[in-house]
């Protein structure tokens, strides 16, 4: 065996080749050969799991999983189980794993069975497999990451957003796409960062809008609350609704933009564009119009309007080779029939 190399257990296949081996009468080095494993791999493997008679390896492969199913004790706090709903019940009331568990041990001093750590919990809960119980779990948390990062790991909260909305919070038909009026925003920088042009997209339709801002200092927090809210307050209002952003700065007046506007601004998490898919995919076609490495100050916003017509006159396959202009015009005319038929 190579030093370093990380050990792993012999698979049903590997049990085959040594009942095989066996039989043809071949030694322990010469079936550890042909594994390319250690001899005394092979030897414990033959030793352990032999049994009365000559080695089987169906009843090897036996033996083997019920040593493992039996080699540690089943885990105390499983979805399932009465501890887990305790657990569940708390989170829904918003405590924290460190409540929960300071709780637990107050309440069942001499009953280890009955308390668990807030580290248990914590792993139990990123452990969950993706769905609606991972999502409603990691919501119940404070700051609501889809990561759990290390505990080590110090954090500088310089620079941070104040009281923002996490993306796992956000109303579940914001993810079916079945009404519009959610919106997802970025900005597209220019030569250097001294230029900048907003876009917004909306999800269910993909219609673009661009919003054209000052130059220099672009991104200032004040400057994009402004051209935001001016482009969002051209929309009619059932049709603006929710707001998906990713942690940079220059949303730092969300509350304020909501404020003005009505909708409610959401935050990815750090370094996840992919949770702003929509928005991610349509930039890079807008860099079509805006290449990298341009000025983008020189753009009016009439230039910005002209362009996102071009985008919104485009059939998409995603919207049946409609066009994100057709199918918004849908959803405007159904909403001017049936004014709550957007809710």
């Amino acid at each position: 065996m190579k030093l370093n190399q990380e050990y792993k257990q012999l698979d049903y296949k590997e049990r085959q080749t040594i009942a095989v081996c066996l039989e043809l009468g071949l030694s322990i080095r010469a079936v550890a050969r042909v594994l390319g494993r250690a001899p005394s791999t092979v030897s414990r493997e033959i030793n352990r799991n032999s049994g009365a008679g000559a080695y089987s390896c169906r009843f090897a492969q036996q033996r083997f999983v019920r040593r493992r199913r039996h080699s540690r004790p089943p885990p105390k706090l499983v979805a399932g189980n009465a501890l887990f709903a305790s657990v569940h019940a708390l989170l829904q009331l918003r405590w924290s794993p460190q409540q929960i568990a300071s709780r637990l041990a107050t309440l069942h001093p001499h009953e280890a069975h009955q308390r668990v750590s807030h580290e248990t919990i914590y792993n139990v809960i990123y452990a969950q497999p993706r769905g609606e119980l991972r999502r409603e779990l990691i919501a119940c948390l404070r700051l609501a990451r889809t990561k759990r990062w290390p505990r080590s790991r110090g954090e500088d909260r310089r620079g941070q957003i104040a009281d923002l909305l996490s993306i796992h919070v956000r109303p579940p038909q914001v993810e079916d796409r079945l009404f519009p009026g959610h919106w997802e925003g970025d900005l597209i920088k220019g030569a250097g960062n001294l230029s900048a042009v907003g876009t917004l997209v909306e999800r269910s339709t993909r219609l673009l809008m661009l919003v054209k801002l000052p130059h220099p200092n672009p991104a200032t927090a004040a400057h994009v609350l402004q051209a935001f809210t001016d482009k969002l307050n051209g929309i009619a209002k059932p049709m603006r609704q929710t707001l998906t952003y990713d942690r940079g700065r220059e949303m730092a007046h969300h509350a304020q933009l909501t404020a003005n506007t009505g909708v409610a601004v959401y935050f990815c998490d750090p370094h996840s564009p992919w949770q702003r898919g929509t928005n991610e995919n349509t930039n890079g076609l807008v860099r079509q119009f805006l290449p990298k490495g341009t000025d983008l100050s020189g753009y009016s916003q009439e230039q910005l309007d002209g362009i996102a017509d071009l985008m919104n006159g485009r059939p998409r396959k995603t919207l049946g080779w409609l066009t994100p202009l057709e199918v918004y015009g849908q959803w405007l005319a159904k909403l001017e029939h049936s004014p709550d038929s957007i809710q």
